[in-house]
């Protein structure tokens, strides 16, 4: 007779859960058989209703082949600011969550969603905040800041309670959120717009004159991944972004707010050679992969959060797509 020797094996251990194996293996090796016997314990929290949409990583070959339905379903975020509700989405491209929160007669609590397989949502990510809309206040382990329009704050990983609430119910605010992981902690700060060292780009002549405030960057305030902040168009100006670029070290998404009722937003994206065209209205955001050129052109004038994540936090670290080359 062959001596069988059990042994069981910890295959996967965490503090969320764990597999254990029981494996039995003949001792002449040649007529080895294994029983696996597994056990799955588990021990996280999730928020009953936070539903989080999953949007996977497309490629440039992909896109191309796409019609107007099929981009829009991949990479346009519809609906994301509803009333006293959160709204998240996940994207495979540099694992960002995009999120939206609009408090009237409740405080809103940051979700810990299942799909993070984790304690709560910061336990290992970081969080950009900017408010669209009327006064607010976010809550921050204990800590309360108070959001006016335009004023932005970043907090770090490891924060376990955040929520969000508004000061007036008939001028709500209209937080927007970007997400990011994160292998350190960074302090919890505020920024206001005037804080956010102003920068005046383009030119009437151009239809592109605007002014961007950095937020979360190298210069400013610092994160471990995220890099976020925002343009307002001048009167009489609709172009953003131009010249156009990429960039593929780093994933971006837009977030298009203050577009008036009726108006409307054409945002290009795809690659630089194969150019495509999301339309959009206001509190709509759009997921511009690394090889994507994102631009675009309103109706009217208008504003625009954007924000980054991937490999620097350098905001000028572009590869150019001149307007000339473009298809």
């Amino acid at each position: 007779m062959h001596q069988l020797l059990r042994r069981t094996l910890v295959l996967y251990k965490s503090s969320s859960f764990f597999i254990n194996a029981t494996v039995i293996i003949t001792s002449n090796f040649k007529q080895a058989s294994t029983n696996m016997k597994f056990q799955y314990t588990q021990r996280f929290q999730y928020s009953p209703a936070a539903a989080m949409e999953v949007r996977f990583a497309i490629s440039p070959t992909e896109a191309k082949q796409m019609d107007t339905q099929q981009l829009r379903n991949h990479f346009l975020i519809e609906q994301l600011m509803q009333d006293d509700k959160i709204t998240l989405t996940y994207s495979h491209c540099d694992r960002v969550i995009v999120g939206g929160v609009k408090p009237l007669q409740q405080t809103i609590h940051l979700p810990n969603p299942a799909e993070l397989r984790a304690d709560y949502f910061l336990e290992r990510r970081e969080l950009g905040i900017i408010n669209v809309g009327g006064d607010g206040m976010v809550y921050s382990n204990g800590e309360s800041y108070l959001l006016n329009k335009l004023d932005a704050l970043y907090i770090g990983k490891g924060t376990k309670e955040v929520s969000f609430a508004s000061a007036d119910k008939t001028n709500p605010a209209i937080f927007y959120l970007l997400s990011a992981p994160a292998h350190a902690t960074y302090p919890t700060i505020k920024f206001t717009k005037e804080q956010a060292a102003p920068v005046q780009l383009g030119a009437i002549e151009t239809s592109n004159k605007r002014t961007v405030y950095k937020y979360i960057h190298l210069e400013g305030i610092r994160s471990c991944q995220l890099v976020m902040g925002l343009t307002i168009l001048e009167p009489g100006c609709v172009w953003n972004s131009i010249p156009p670029h990429t960039h593929t070290r780093r994933m971006e998404v837009y977030y298009y707010f203050d577009v008036p009722e009726g108006q409307r937003l054409f945002h290009f994206m795809g690659d630089p050679k194969e150019t495509r065209h999301i339309v959009m209205a206001n509190n709509e955001a759009v997921i511009s992969p690394p090889w994507s050129t994102h631009f675009g052109c309103g109706t009217t004038n208008y504003g625009f959060i954007w924000g980054m994540a991937g490999e620097n936090l350098a905001y000028t670290d572009m590869d150019p797509a001149p307007v000339a080359d473009l298809k």
